[in-house]
């Protein structure tokens, strides 16, 4: 483990008193020994704890809605997997020989779940001042970088808080048509909000994504008239 000691050192400048915590936070279920799912489930709550202490000092004003958003932004597993991927994560990882013949060092579920394990880890050699460290050191630039958190709404919760806040029904989503193979079916699904004649159309791959662009066109459409 010279290797994934030296990088961590080059990358977090982060050295562990005890090795074997690296090892094992690097270590995925596929392979044999010590697996890093305890460490995960460590690591999920430590991070989900100091990314909405950053969140919360970063938005004072945040309400307690939008700091949610904000935090899950960050910890989602598309955020972890990204970050593992630009730290090279990957490129140490322990895994079985199926995960390896199938690139499971790029799999976003691995990557994510291997990052979590990495913080539970510094948390267990270090304690919480390291791991808060580290975890700032790793979101820098994501901190820096938080978007306005009406960007994290969904097209369906901002047009719904929209017709609320003007006193207006909620709208109503119905499934036009579903057209293809099982495997590669398009939905289609139409939004229409009382009192208004205006009625939108989302058309992807699943009922909700089609819903979401049916609603984010009949948002754009109300915020249009409203100019």
């Amino acid at each position: 483990m010279d290797k994934a000691e030296n990088w961590l050192y080059k990358t977090l400048h982060y050295r562990f008193e005890d090795a074997d915590l690296l090892t094992q936070a690097l270590t995925h279920r596929s392979a044999t020994g010590r697996n890093n799912e305890r460490l995960e489930f460590l690591g999920d709550a430590v991070l989900d704890l100091l990314i909405s202490d950053a969140v919360y000092r970063a938005r004072p004003e945040a309400s307690e809605g939008d700091l949610s958003r904000l935090r899950s932004s960050l910890v989602k597993e598309k955020t972890l997997a990204a970050l593992a991927a630009e730290l090279g994560v990957g490129d140490y990882l322990i895994l079985g020989s199926g995960e390896k013949k199938t690139g499971g060092h790029r799999r976003e579920s691995i990557l994510a779940d291997a990052l979590e394990s990495l913080v539970g880890a510094i948390y267990l050699d270090s304690g919480i001042e390291a791991a808060t460290e580290i975890i700032e050191r790793m979101f820098a630039q994501r901190l820096d970088d938080l978007p306005e958190a009406d960007a994290l709404r969904d097209s369906k919760t901002r047009l719904q808080e929209w017709l609320q806040g003007r006193g207006s029904g909620l709208p109503e989503y119905e499934l036009v048509s579903v057209s293809g193979k099982a495997h590669r079916q398009k939905f289609e699904v139409s939004c229409s909000v009382n009192n208004t004649s205006s009625v939108t159309h989302g058309t992807s791959t699943t009922r909700r994504k089609a819903e979401q662009k049916a609603a984010a066109e009949m948002l754009a459409i109300l915020l249009e008239n409203q100019k």
